[in-house]
């Protein structure tokens, strides 16, 4: 890095020193919890979201995010350390500026980077000096230089010494009370060298500890690769369930056996699917990625089809189960429970369990479900046509009128002992059952 200019030295004086104001671009699963740890710190930060009713409710010292501590939003209102706005004529406020907006796919599979080429416009109309945009959100290697740079720099400010830009993927993990926002490390790539070194100043302010790496296409690929690792290995687990199934094995003693060895093997669970923000998501834009070059990442591909395929492979084992007990799926009454996608907590984004609802209605099942996490089903991008749903009671009336129960989210709220006994038929698609049972079928 070259001699760092005054401009420079101030800022980074700033950041050590917690004068930095700091905004947060999207208020949801990642960017509250951002901004909570960053106002802890002792910054003042600015919260943006294009959703009014977010950011009145944040104002009021209400989280619509349940694993967040109520109190910690309380007193950061309280402390006028944090302020939500839907104001984005606001922008040029804040000194650092966090994009956390949603990366996902669109209809074909390809990275749909709407809402982040929406955020950077917002942001490029009212750049000014001195301010560091860092791009959070999950995407492909390059987006950082090839899309949001351009756009910043077409004002006529210069990357590295009028305004700063980095990458610094988010590593957010919803429910996990092991791992904190700032307990985990922090990766930052800058698309210089001054940049680099401002925005690991100002994480390190707030995180235990930060990585820099060489450039903003390091970081994010790094992200990615640690996502593609889950989703392999998940495809790779869904897949011996079904090869094991056929030998007449248990997948589950085989994977606690395996799980004994105190190296070399590293446990993942089959189960309906994939769900979440980021694992069904984001190995698709590494393979679209990789087209760019010629190449086919063909790990990835063959992954993201054995994880698609399984919400099917899942109806399947129901329709099997309900036509050996003399009942076509058609007309059937079917429970789904659990929608979130993973367990004890109330996050639905990409979950299985709105595909198989999907297809249960495509075949002609009436269907409920019940998640304790989730009293109403909001809209899904992915399944814009699924009508509204909200959870029903699972008292002993419920689960006798169902012909089925399909277990898709695990939660430790569920009395699933209770749920065996009263149901006349369990798909168990998460090993919750491990003798064998009548009324139960794995899948």
């Amino acid at each position: 890095m070259s001699e760092i200019s005054p401009m420079l030295s101030e800022l980074l004086e700033n950041a050590r020193g917690r004068r930095t104001r700091v905004g947060v671009l999207g208020l949801g699963y990642v960017g509250l919890p951002l901004s909570l740890a960053f106002a802890e710190a002792g910054f003042r930060v600015l919260g943006f979201d294009v959703d009014p009713q977010k950011v009145a409710a944040l104002d009021a010292g209400r989280s619509y995010v349940d694993h967040l501590d109520g109190e910690s939003l309380a007193r950061a209102i309280a402390d006028g350390r944090f302020t939500a706005t839907a104001d984005f004529g606001r922008l040029g406020e804040p000194d650092a500026l966090l994009i956390c907006v949603p990366t996902p796919l669109d209809l074909h599979r390809e990275p749909d980077l709407s809402f982040v080429e929406a955020t950077v416009e917002q942001i490029a109309r009212r750049l000014r000096r001195g301010q560091l945009v860092v791009l959070e959100s999950t995407t492909y290697p390059g987006t950082t230089e090839e899309l949001v740079l351009p756009r910043l720099a077409a004002g006529g400010l210069d990357c590295g010494r009028d305004f700063f830009l980095a990458f610094s993927p988010e590593r957010e993990d919803p429910g996990n009370r092991e791992f904190a926002t700032t307990a985990v490390p922090k990766l930052v790539g800058g698309a210089d060298p001054e940049s680099a070194e401002l925005a690991v100043a100002l994480y390190g302010e707030v995180f235990t500890r930060v990585v820099r790496l060489s450039s903003a296409r390091a970081a994010e690929a790094a992200k990615l690769t640690e996502n593609v690792f889950r989703a392999v290995n998940i495809a790779l687990v869904n897949e011996l369930k079904t090869v094991y199934e056929a030998m007449g094995i248990d997948v589950w003693e085989v994977l606690d056996a395996a799980a004994t060895k105190p190296f070399g093997f590293m446990r993942f669970d089959p189960g309906p699917g994939w769900g979440g923000h980021c694992i069904p998501v984001d190995p698709f834009y590494l393979a679209w990625k990789a087209r760019e070059y010629g190449l086919r990442a063909r790990f990835i591909e063959l992954a993201g089809e054995v994880n698609v395929e399984m919400p099917r492979w899942v109806l399947g084992k129901l329709q099997a189960a309900l036509n050996d007990r003399g009942r076509p799926l058609k007309g059937s009454a079917v429970l789904v429970l659990g929608i979130a996608y993973k367990p004890d907590v109330a996050d639905p984004r990409e979950s299985p369990a709105f595909e198989i609802i999907d297809l249960l209605l495509r075949w002609g099942a009436r269907v409920s479900y019940h998640d304790p996490h989730v009293p109403k089903a909001p809209r899904m991008r992915t399944w814009p046509e699924l009508p509204a749903f909200e959870s029903v009671p699972l008292d002993d009336a419920t689960l006798a009128a169902q012909d089925a129960v399909v277990l898709v989210t695990h939660h430790r709220a569920v009395d699933y002992e209770r749920v065996r006994e009263r149901a006349a038929l369990v798909i168990d698609t998460r090993g919750v059952y491990r003798e064998p049972y009548d009324n139960v079928v794995r899948a």
